[in-house]
């Protein structure tokens, strides 16, 4: 119900918002930005109800039924075990905290118990299958105990109790009135027995709190994020479905045809999978005559207004006759030319990806690129990205490899990043990769896509109109945007280099508890969080240091000689 509800909402927001076109181009436009802010807002909104839902699911099935593991029964009734009396013999008790402890009713624990965001989370795992139920689990709990360190043998117990392993252990004095001490304690188990394991212990009146505070050395917060270049096939959610059916306003909203090309083009793009080669698009007379007008616009355009970088790939394009006036290029072979020149490649994309999403494709190397095309009664306005926007816009400069790096920089350090980072990376894509602006010659240039593939934008940004500052990612990426009409700010890079190595410093501030690597041998993100990994990384760089040491001598000698 949360789902539907954040899609309609968005539907509405989208159906609201207005639009008007001048000097042939949108006064509103559709961005990474806006998304990233929407879908916080949505998370925020959301969350409650979703997390409420979870809870009840697993206090009615999960939690309150019994079962068999290893001889020890674990449920809720009264075999189960729990933390343990020591006041008490086991051989009377059974393993069972006394009345006293557990309070004077006895099913108050179950009544007043619910699950807190990270147990719903390992609640969650655990219910994808009985194998993923049994899985061992590392998770660390803060302990406030009431009675000292009496408690600690009782903890113990009850761990062994439900199979568990203690790795670690220590306590300090409680800061909390009413409590002596803290313990932190981090086991090993099964997933479903550390659930049981909080929930017995939480019955006994000799701790004030019990928390689930990690699991795997990461916190359990971390939002999930593609490992493997074929789980992209999971990252294709888009905010909006079909902007000629949402917005009235729209270019297309009144064209039945149009909007049934538009559909009929993004079903190709959502059944594709990794490994299958782009499908071609038959475009029709009308559409390849809009991506003329617009390609000859560019050309126009280019020689005075785009850096050096974007005219270079450019002329590669023209000379592989990908990019020729009369006709709409295929992704497939855009992919093939990417892929050779930096290791990049397309994925076709129904519409507007959720930020998070289009930005972890960065991460290896693909770029998400929409098939359809801007209605032909509108050839310099767009308001979402189309084909044209990419491929005029964006894939010059995936072929330049000091782009293409910084690209995939955005990318890998949007994995596993909170929402207020992710709106932050977002709003520096914005200011950078769509409406970026660099040196050249003690000249300005574009190198920005959205600047690059629109007339009236790219005019007024090296015009004397706006506002020009340095690109400083801290500042930037809390930079308010403008989607209602011209920026009046741009960002200038002194050079690609610059603008990389200000972005590795500014990223090195985040929260995220982990670093990654792209791996292209195998297409794979890691985890860089074990010394192993760190070990092999570090032998593979000295092997290529020695490879292009060896290469600077043999140089150094056939230049001497």
């Amino acid at each position: 119900m949360a789902v539907a509800a954040a899609q309609k909402n968005r539907e509405m927001f989208a159906i609201k918002k207005s639009y008007s076109i001048e000097n042939g181009y949108p006064s509103r436009r559709r961005s990474l930005v806006d998304d990233a802010r929407f879908e916080t807002l949505v998370v925020k909104q959301t969350k409650q109800s979703v997390l409420e839902e979870a809870r009840a699911r697993a206090n009615d099935s999960g939690l309150e039924s019994d079962f068999i593991q290893d001889g020890v029964h674990i449920g809720n009734g009264d075999n189960s075990p729990t933390v343990e009396d020591g006041t008490q013999q086991d051989e009377t008790k059974n393993g069972h905290l006394a009345d006293a402890d557990i309070g004077d009713d006895d099913a108050k624990g179950d009544e007043d118990y619910t699950l807190t965001e990270e147990e719903v989370i390992l609640q969650n795992a655990a219910s994808e299958s009985s194998e993923a139920e049994q899985a061992l689990q590392q998770a660390a709990l803060l302990l406030h105990m009431r009675d000292g360190m009496g408690s600690l043998a009782r903890i113990l117990k009850t761990i062994d109790n439900y199979k568990g392993c203690v790795q670690h252990l220590e306590t300090r004095p409680s800061q909390v009135t009413g409590v002596q001490f803290d313990a932190l304690v981090k086991v090993s188990m099964t997933r479903i027995n550390i659930i049981q394991l909080i929930r017995s212990l939480r019955q006994s009146t000799a701790f004030a709190g019990v928390n689930l505070l990690t699991e795997n050395n990461i916190s359990s917060k971390t939002p999930w994020f593609p490992r493997h270049a074929s789980d992209l096939d999971n990252c294709n959610h888009l905010m909006t479905k079909y902007e000629p059916e949402l917005d009235m306003n729209h270019p297309g909203f009144a064209d039945k045809d149009y909007r049934e090309r538009r559909k009929q083009i993004a079903e190709i793009a959502f059944a594709y999978k990794y490994g299958d080669p782009i499908p071609s698009i038959a475009y029709t007379e009308i559409e390849n005559g809009t991506w003329q007008r617009v390609f000859n616009t560019v050309l126009d355009l280019m020689p005075k207004h785009a850096c050096r970088e974007y005219k270079a790939a450019f002329e590669k394009l023209q000379a592989a006759d990908i990019f020729v006036p009369h006709r709409i290029p295929q992704l497939e072979d855009v992919s093939s030319f990417l892929r050779k020149h930096t290791g990049f490649t397309l994925r076709p994309a129904a519409g507007l990806l959720t930020a998070r999403d289009f930005l972890a494709s960065l991460a290896f190397r693909v770029f998400q690129s929409t098939q359809y095309v801007r209605h032909n009664n509108s050839p310099f306005h767009t308001p979402e990205p189309d084909c044209i926007h990419e491929l005029l816009g964006h894939i010059p400069l995936l072929a330049d490899p000091s782009f293409a790096q910084f690209s995939q920089e955005i990318g890998l350090a949007s994995l596993g990043a909170s929402d207020s980072e992710i709106e932050k990376l977002s709003t520096v894509y914005w200011f950078t990769v769509e409406f970026g602006l660099c040196k050249e010659n003690q000249q300005l240039k574009a190198y920005g896509a959205a600047l690059l593939s629109s007339i009236g934008e790219l005019l007024h940004a090296l015009s004397d109109k706006p506002e020009l500052r340095p690109f400083e990612p801290a500042s930037t990426s809390v930079q308010p945007y403008q989607d209602q009409e011209y920026q009046p700010i741009y960002y200038v890079a002194e050079t690609f280099e610059d603008a990389k190595d200000k972005f590795r410093r500014w990223v090195s501030t985040m929260s995220r508890p982990f670093e990654v690597r792209f791996n292209p041998h195998t297409e794979r993100v890691e985890v860089l969080v074990s010394v192993d990994k760190l070990e092999t990384l570090i032998w593979q760089l000295n092997t290529e240091m020695l490879h292009l040491t060896n290469a600077v001598k043999k140089l150094k000698g056939s230049h001497f000689e």
